[in-house]
């Protein structure tokens, strides 16, 4: 197959919209459930290659959370402690795999903005992932395979039209990239920058040796902005974006977005905060926009949580 009709396109009102192989060739994915539109294969393709490019950087499983053509969130598979699984409201006694881990990492980031997002996942989606998705308010999932019972799971989503997309992990794009915009055609080759070890050989301060837990997170915030519209920051800790600014057109807002971000996820981990108490009926989405009006509202000074 060298075509697939969408949905629509950047709007509901932009119709006829596909995408294809101007070469004649085969789309290197297969739609297995649902109709993705034009935003979710521009999320889809663009997640698609910061997870495979942050999973080679890293040697780790790798997930991100995508919206608008931006990450919310982005992370490898390190393990949670029990203070971030209370903060990403991932089951005390969840057994999960560091797949999973990368995905509950990547959404949890910046749970306002992950609302209704686009999966994109480095590996095969097991089970233990599905479940963390299963729950979450989402569009679609983009992943080089999927375990039976993780496809049958997340095939349930949006009463069966949870939009779910399987890549050749084998593609390689060609050097050259086009676009039309308003009847012209541009071309610039791909940004094929390699982030890795050597990357951050010179560096430039008096300390000149960089643990390898921090190249770890250099190599994610780099990964990441090279797939966040300009203009665009990103703080990461641990092995995760903890804020990410997008598509700003000031420096400083981009900066005081991605720092207001980070604030909430840090906060989120206060003892106050944690011990909140929501009724078992109340929605996760409910949760989140109560705790980030809380920690903008309330003076939190005391101590964090371990």
């Amino acid at each position: 197959m060298n075509e697939l009709e969408l949905k629509y396109g950047c709007n509901p009102n932009q119709k006829p919209a596909r995408i294809f192989m101007q070469d004649g060739g085969e789309l290197p994915i297969e739609v297995l459930c649902g109709k993705p539109g034009y935003i979710n294969f521009l999320d889809a393709f663009n997640g698609w290659q910061l997870v495979t490019q942050m999973k080679r950087a890293t040697g780790l499983a790798s997930a991100t959370s995508f919206k608008h053509v931006s990450p919310a969130g982005a992370a490898v598979g390190l393990p949670l402690t029990d203070t971030l699984r209370k903060i990403y409201f991932v089951p005390a006694d969840a057994e999960l795999s560091p797949l999973a881990c990368a995905y509950a990492r990547a959404r949890g980031a910046d749970r306002m903005s992950s609302f209704g997002d686009w999966i994109s996942l480095s590996d095969v989606c097991d089970l233990a992932t599905a479940k963390l998705i299963k729950p979450e308010v989402s569009d679609g999932i983009i992943a080089p395979g999927y375990e039976p019972e993780a496809l049958e799971l997340l095939k349930t989503k949006r009463r069966g039209t949870y939009n779910i997309v399987k890549i050749d992990p084998d593609y390689e794009p060609k050097a050259l990239e086009h676009k039309d915009i308003f009847g012209i055609t541009f071309e610039q080759g791909r940004n094929e920058l390699v982030i890795d070890d050597d990357f951050f050989a010179k560096v430039v301060t008096k300390a000149t040796t960089l643990p390898d837990s921090a190249k770890r997170d250099l190599a994610i915030a780099m990964i990441a902005l090279k797939y966040t519209q300009s203009n665009s920051v990103c703080y990461v800790k641990d092995g995760q974006c903890i804020g990410i600014g997008a598509g700003q057109q000031s420096r400083i807002h981009c900066t005081r977005l991605a720092g207001d971000k980070a604030d909430v996820w840090w906060l989120r981990q206060h003892e106050k905060v944690l011990s909140l108490p929501f009724r078992d009926d109340v929605a996760n989405p409910n949760r989140d926009n109560a705790i980030d009006r809380y920690v903008s509202t309330e003076s939190l000074t005391t101590v964090l949580a371990d």
